[in-house]
């Protein structure tokens, strides 16, 4: 029985037409598609229906692959694929399986040898690399650091002990309380750069040493941030 392949489909990094960041080979694998996996399944129809398939919606076949998904249900998702039908992966924003449940469905494929198919799209990660102006060659992404102020700004300490660019994100809503650590534990030599809200219209992007952000600490409040620190 043949199986079908897994589309790794991107998604803009704020809510405005997809046409101005995705590739237009991108949006023209979606009308071929009518299984997809998401992370959540109204933000995925209006993705969607804004990348063309307006008035097409009620005819997909919709699975949710989010932090509260039982394994078991994950390891069930590989019949999608059965009579060869081809499946597409989509991520709430940017690059699906990055720092994003739906690498546990990537796992799956190569365990089921399916074909895995990667699409050109917006990293949020890699877009703030490029726009920092720090080391470009030897670089880290360290996902999430722990929520509890201790164990962050331990974590923070070991960071910047470490060669090269750190890059790290954290949840919106503890933005400010990230930066307040790290210009609380950082050496004021230490360069920081704040990348926030990339691709739209307020996109925020700075790089300064702590001594100079604890001038002039901008709020950053609940705007999706990467943040990159290099130790001088």
């Amino acid at each position: 029985m043949s199986k079908g392949r897994l589309f790794l489909i991107p998604t803009p990094l704020g809510d405005y037409s997809p046409a101005e960041v995705l590739p237009a080979p991108v949006l023209e694998v979606l009308p071929n598609l009518r299984t997809f996996v998401v992370e959540e399944v109204r933000s995925a129809r209006r993705f969607l229906s804004a990348a063309g398939l307006k008035g097409h919606i009620a005819e997909l076949s919709f699975h949710e692959l989010n932090e509260h998904t039982d394994p078991s249900a994950v390891r069930a998702l590989g019949s999608l694929f059965d009579d060869g039908n081809d499946v597409g992966l989509l991520s709430e924003a940017g690059l699906p399986a990055v720092a994003d449940p739906g690498s546990l469905l990537v796992a799956l494929c190569h365990q089921l040898d399916i074909e895995v198919v990667p699409l050109v799209g917006p990293s949020s990660l890699m877009m703030a690399l490029m726009s920092s102006g720090l080391d470009g060659q030897n670089f880290s992404f360290n996902g999430y650091l722990p929520a509890k102020t201790e164990e962050r700004r331990a974590a923070l300490r070991a960071l910047e002990k470490k060669h090269g660019t750190q890059i790290f994100i954290e949840t919106p809503y503890r933005n400010d309380s990230m930066l307040s650590d790290i210009l609380t534990v950082c050496k004021p030599s230490t360069r920081l750069c704040l990348a926030c809200n990339i691709t739209l219209p307020d996109a925020f992007i700075r790089t300064r040493t702590v001594a100079q952000w604890k001038k002039e600490v901008p709020a950053l409040g609940k705007r999706p941030c990467v943040f990159l620190i290099s130790a001088q």
